[in-house]
C-alpha cells in the first residue's frame, strides 16, 4: 500500500507540473480567451499535438458537433463576442481575433484586416470540415481542454491519496497494536 501511495503521489506531482502552465490569454472586448501553444508545458505539447497524433485528433474534431453547435447558439456578433467559449471552441471554431476577420456567424468569417498578425490567419478556412483545425490555436485549445480535465482528475487523485494515507495509518496502527497485544499476552503466559 505504501508503494501505491508513493506512485499516486508521483503521478499527482507529475500531473500538476505538466498542467501548471496555461496557454490562455485574454482578448480585450471579448468574453472568451484565446490560446497559444507556447503557453503549455513542452512535455504536454510534444506528446499530444505531434504530427502523428494531431492528424487523428483533427479528423475526430471535424466529425464532432463542437463547432456546428455554435452556429445554433449564437445569431449575432454581440452575442458571440460576450460569451464564454471552451478552449476547443475558441481555438478551432473561429480565427484568431488578431486577424481581424469580420463575423458572419460563429464558423463563417470574411475579409481579414490583418492576415499577417498570426500564422493561423492564413490557415483559417470557411470550409466547415477545415475551419481552424490545422491551426496552432486549435492545438492549444485542445491542450486547454485537456488541462482542465486533468485538473479535475487531480482533485479526485488528491482525495484518493488522502483516503489511502488515512487507511494506511489506521492499518499500521492496528497492526502495531495487534503485535503489542500479542507480545503482551505472550509475556503474560510466560510469567504465570
Amino acid at each position: 500500500m505504501a508503494i501505491l501511495i508513493g506512485l499516486l503521489l508521483i503521478l499527482l506531482v507529475f500531473a500538476f507540473i505538466v498542467t501548471r502552465p496555461d496557454g490562455s490569454y485574454g482578448v480585450p472586448g471579448r468574453g472568451y480567451q484565446e490560446y497559444r501553444l507556447d503557453g503549455y508545458s513542452s512535455w504536454l505539447t510534444n506528446h499530444v499535438v505531434d504530427s502523428k497524433s494531431w492528424n487523428k485528433i483533427r479528423a475526430s474534431l471535424a466529425d464532432t458537433d463542437v463547432c456546428p453547435k455554435l452556429t445554433q447558439q449564437f445569431i449575432t456578433a454581440d452575442q458571440f463576442f460576450v460569451t464564454h467559449l471552451s478552449p476547443l471552441q475558441s481555438g478551432c471554431c473561429k480565427p484568431p481575433t488578431i486577424c481581424g476577420y469580420t463575423f458572419v456567424n460563429p464558423t463563417l468569417w470574411t475579409n481579414p484586416v490583418n492576415p499577417a498578425g498570426d500564422p493561423d490567419c492564413n490557415l483559417w478556412s470557411n470550409d466547415q470540415t477545415q475551419l481552424c483545425y490545422n491551426c496552432n490555436s486549435c492545438k492549444a485549445g485542445l491542450l486547454g481542454n485537456l488541462r482542465r480535465e486533468w485538473r479535475k482528475a487531480n482533485i479526485i487523485l488528491i482525495v484518493a491519496v488522502v483516503v489511502l494515507i488515512w487507511v494506511y495509518i489506521i492499518a499500521c496502527s492496528a497492526f502495531k497494536n495487534a503485535q503489542t497485544e500479542d507480545l503482551f499476552n505472550h509475556c503474560k503466559q510466560g510469567w504465570t
